[in-house]
């Protein structure tokens, strides 16, 4: 049997270790190392949340040919969703159920260049494809990808009633950041102001 080389991307040490702990004694995959990445044909990037780190090593694995991606996460939502599907990721697993068995049947369905994506977000994805193909038809129409996701989280707490310092402090971001991000918004599709931007959000479901 050919061992599948996996890399395994993780900020934090613990959950790097406790990946690797899994797969080392599988004689499915060979775990390579830091310095061996480049010939990894699987690569699993292991993190509690989908944040701006989280989607730069996403794309960066992208533009890579040899390796397919998948992410073990904790954290999982609707603009993560979106995200991985545009970072080209094609395997999700909750770490809740990452455990042996299931991570050696996502890489080996990654191999087979098959989608693995937990059973309650199945229905969170087929809305997805079918508002891209509304917008595909209504090429006119407000589509997901008219605000990013950090766009979309900032609106989303304008809309529950948090001011610029509540809201830095929610997504760890500066108020000055804060400020240029909902700015950059209302310029980018000519609102006049945060409610404005709310409402246009919300009318066409872009939160």
């Amino acid at each position: 049997m050919t061992r599948i080389p996996v890399a395994v991307y993780a900020e934090d040490p613990v959950l790097r270790a406790g990946i690797t702990h899994q797969l080392r004694p599988r004689p499915e995959v060979e775990v390579v190392r830091p310095d061996e990445e480049a010939r990894a044909v699987v690569s699993l990037v292991v993190v509690d949340g989908v944040d701006e780190e989280t989607t730069r090593l996403l794309r960066r694995l992208r533009q890579s040919a040899t390796t397919r991606v998948g992410l073990v996460v904790g954290r999982f939502d609707q603009d993560a969703l979106q995200i991985t599907i545009d970072c080209g990721v094609t395997a999700v697993v909750r770490r809740s159920e990452a455990h042996q068995d299931r991570l050696v049947s996502t890489i080996s369905a990654l191999v087979k260049g098959e989608a693995v994506l937990p059973g309650d977000l199945l229905g969170t994805l087929l809305d997805h494809v079918g508002r891209l193909q509304r917008s595909v038809l209504d090429p006119d129409r407000p589509s997901l990808s008219t605000l990013t996701a950090r766009e979309a989280d900032m609106l989303r707490l304008v809309s529950e009633g948090f001011d610029t310092a509540e809201i830095a402090s929610k997504t760890s971001f500066s108020e000055r950041t804060v400020k240029n991000v909902l700015h950059e918004v209302a310029t980018r599709l000519q609102l006049r102001n945060r409610a404005h931007a709310v409402g246009y959000a919300m009318r066409h479901g872009l939160i």
